[in-house]
């Protein structure tokens, strides 16, 4: 007798232990963990999926339980699709992110597998096994599950699928099946006799007869014969009406990658790089799960270190992860990536098409693919074999999951590199304060690339005070951008210039009566886009009309105060009316591929500057880029976030960095009202060494990170009221149940206080060591059940990366 250990897909406090069911007896030898069933629930007993972690074989448990126990239905799968890593990883990542174990293990498939879906069993052509002939007559798709199959057919099932005859699909509402063509298959065992029966000037049967004839038992894609060979569909047509072929589908990878790409060679190192190169690589190597920070100016040939440590994994039968931040910057990176390694590498990311990520998931859990390039969910591709890890722009805060579970991506990578006794690589220009501090304690090796490769310097930076209104044009352009902007494109050069803020403008006031359009649902103000003529809310989507009145007065005075990429666009072409100019934001990259477009057509030289968000900051390198402008270099400086100063000068730092990085000097120019902050001071140095040193003593004073840890806390209700009581009631829960060195901070409104109708309160908790505090986050996990059914929501955050 066995039984089988599910973590059953209901996320509550009550359900996020394992529950036992009996495992069917033609199912015992078959089912594993890391699968997925079906199992009834409840009272009602009603079905729903389930994650096996572990399978008792003929213990006294199973023998004494069966009559309390309830029987799992059925299988969903014919192997398993989480593997003994990532089993362990979920647990470990439930308790350290006070999330459900179900909500760690679905975080850890592609969408396609976790919605509402469809298991599907297809034959693979040709079929000969009798018994599939049987149950497939037409070769079709059938749903795996028991209104199809008995337990003893399910069984067969994954004998055949071991054997190759049969392969899995899965559907989410006919989204997630594997894409299929047209193909034709053999009939014919006479060739001789059937060439005689065609005339001589038949070329085209001809034609398709020596196909069959050199492929007899391989389906052949009908598109493919009628491009590549000239066969006309009327030939196929005639030879399937003399039964020497028969039509049939077969499945065709969907490869996000489409366009063709030039295979490179390894770079020539420079004496920096190849200390660093030899250092990592003989702890891949070695099998050792050191961590080293990669501190390189940008421009430093950080990437090639990267291409050729991966090489080294490559070379010793084992596999590669390389992450990074953004969907924006994975074009090029991948790019680079596969130039040196081909068809080895796989893509993960949001930007792809739930097809394109279901094929790439399938590709590395079957071993095809060795290296893996993509942003933060990538983290839990499932390679079996990896011997190396490696975060670019590690400092970035999009590494930080905000949804439950809300995993830190880089934690993750260190627990992966433990368990397969593996180096990690944290790379940055601008390395984050934890990951410096810990590096200065000798936790992280720390590894320098304090030069360009090409030997050019640093481009000059230029701060330009606009408080001064003598020194600018309207309210964006310094004069002293302009000019260099024209300068650039005399040349023929290229500029990029960051605005971080997209949409038009920023708010609309009312000068009669002082009144600003504001969210109904959010404590925000609307921003106004010219391009989709409307007024939207860039926390819940709201959108509505741009008014020509005002909706309080009814008065005609309106204005709009603040300025996004669309005006920023806009007030350009009129300023330099020759210009081509491309828009890189959240708004114009909606469109799948939109990325990869934007980043083609500037690197042809189809545009003369690319005005975008952050997005445009990190780790695009084009040679002609000589002017980087930074158009205000204020925003986000006063956020009432502790890392404020950090993010302004990681991001001048880094859209710096993309002037200059070839033959030509670079020149950049920041546009600020703070000219004496120490952050833009020293981002215009690019001394981060002086930013590091002088961040870490106010991060002392203040009592933050590195030097404390933080958790966040954070309730809403419907009403405000409500929020801040329940926020009141947690808030003492803490202080009874936590250290007395612990510091309870709040609870106080969140920021933006209400966002979606919602009222947010918040309490910050900073801690050096307290071993209290783990049990009093859970018994607030544990409340959190029972209060959301009055309409009350609690999230932990662990570390989080930003308190607004």
């Amino acid at each position: 007798m066995t039984i089988a250990e599910i973590i059953v897909d209901v996320p509550t406090m009550q359900t996020n232990l394992p529950y036992s069911y009996v495992v069917p007896k033609e199912l015992e030898t078959k089912i594993q963990p890391g699968m997925r069933v079906v199992v009834p629930f409840g009272k009602g007993n009603r079905k729903v999926e389930g994650f096996v972690v572990k399978v008792d074989h003929d213990t006294e448990k199973a023998a004494t339980a069966t009559t309390q126990l309830k029987s799992l239905t059925s299988l969903m799968d014919l192997h398993p699709v989480v593997n003994t890593e990532l089993l362990k990883l979920s647990q470990w990542l439930a308790e350290t992110t006070y999330s459900f174990r179900i909500s760690c293990l679905l975080t850890m498939l592609p969408n396609v597998m976790k919605a509402k879906y469809q298991t599907l069993v297809v034959p693979v052509a040709p079929v000969t096994d009798p018994w599939l002939l049987d149950h497939f007559p037409h070769q079709d798709a059938i749903p795996l599950d028991q209104d199809h199959f008995s337990n003893q057919e399910l069984a067969r099932l994954t004998e055949l699928r071991k054997q190759g005859q049969v392969q899995i699909q899965y559907q989410v509402h006919n989204q997630a099946k594997p894409k299929t063509e047209l193909a034709v298959l053999n009939q014919i065992q006479d060739f001789e006799r059937c060439r005689e029966s065609i005339r001589k000037n038949a070329t085209g049967q001809l034609a398709l007869l020596n196909q069959l004839e050199r492929h007899p038992k391989t389906p052949l894609q009908q598109r493919t014969l009628v491009k590549q060979t000239g066969i006309s569909p009327a030939v196929i047509k005639n030879f399937e009406n003399r039964g020497w072929i028969t039509k049939t589908t077969v499945e065709k990878y969907r490869n996000p990658e489409q366009h063709p790409i030039a295979r490179d060679q390894p770079k020539r190192l420079t004496t920096d790089q190849q200390h660093a190169v030899s250092t990592i690589n003989a702890a891949v190597t070695d099998q050792q799960p050191t961590t080293f920070l990669l501190e390189g100016v940008t421009g430093s040939g950080k990437t090639e270190v990267y291409l050729q440590t991966i090489q080294r994994a490559l070379d010793q039968d084992e596999q590669a992860l390389m992450l990074v931040p953004e969907i924006a910057l994975t074009p090029q990176m991948v790019t680079r990536v596969k130039r040196r390694f081909g068809d080895q590498v796989a893509i993960l990311h949001s930007g792809l098409s739930n097809g394109e990520k279901y094929d790439e998931w399938r590709r590395i859990n079957e071993g095809t693919a060795q290296v893996v390039v993509g942003a933060r969910s990538a983290i839990f591709a499932p390679l079996q074999n990896l011997g190396l890890i490696i975060l670019d722009e590690e400092h970035d805060p999009s590494y930080k999951q905000s949804d439950n579970p809300r995993y830190h991506t880089r934690d993750i990578a260190l627990w992966r590199a433990q368990y397969h006794h593996c180096p990690v690589i944290l790379g940055s220009a601008t390395p984050s304060l934890e990951s410096r501090a810990r590096a200065e304690k000798d936790v992280y090796h720390l590894l320098r690339l304090p030069e360009r490769i090409n030997g050019q310097q640093l481009p000059e930076i230029q701060v330009v005070d606009m408080t001064n209104a003598l020194e600018r044009t309207g309210d964006l352009f310094s004069n002293e951008l302009l000019q260099a902007l024209q300068a650039t494109i005399d040349r023929h050069e290229q500029a990029v210039l960051l605005l971080n803020r997209r949409g038009f403008s920023s708010f609309m006031l009312c000068r009669d009566c002082g009144y600003v359009l504001k969210c109904p649902h959010c404590d925000i103000s609307l921003t106004m886009h010219l391009d989709s003529h409307t007024m939207k809310c860039h926390y819940c989507g709201y959108e509505t009309a741009i008014p020509t009145e005002c909706p309080h007065c009814h008065g005609h005075h309106i204005r709009y105060f603040g300025t996004g990429t669309e005006k920023a666009t806009q007030q350009l072409q009129q300023l330099l009316p020759q210009t081509r100019i491309l828009r890189m934001d959240v708004d114009t990259t909606r469109k799948k591929g939109a990325h990869r477009r934007i980043l083609q057509q500037f690197g042809a030289h189809q545009a003369d500057i690319l005005l975008g968000t952050q997005m445009i900051a990190k780790g695009l390198d084009f040679p002609d880029v000589t002017l980087v402008g930074v158009l205000n270099a204020d925003t986000g400086l006063e956020l009432p976030d502790f890392r404020a100063s950090e993010r302004t000068f990681d991001l001048l730092t880094q859209v710096a960095g993309r002037a200059g990085r070839a033959e030509k000097a670079g020149q950049v120019i920041i546009q600020t009202f703070n000219p004496e902050h120490y952050a833009i001071q020293l981002a215009q140095r690019q001394d981060y060494e002086a930013f590091f040193h002088r961040e870490m003593q106010l991060r002392h004073l203040a009592g933050y990170s590195p030097y404390f840890y933080t958790v966040l806390v954070t309730v809403s209700a419907l009403k405000e009221k409500e929020a801040a009581a329940e926020a009141g009631r947690v808030s003492s829960l803490l202080h009874d149940n936590v250290a007395q060195t612990t510091e309870i901070l709040g609870p106080t409104p969140r920021p933006i206080a209400r966002i979606k109708n919602r009222y947010y309160y918040q309490i910050i908790v900073k801690y050096k060591h307290d071993r209290q505090l783990p049990a009093a986050l859970n018994r607030i996990q544990a409340i959190s059940q029972k209060e959301v059914r009055k309409g009350f929501r609690i999230a932990i955050d662990v570390e989080p990366q930003s308190f607004m």
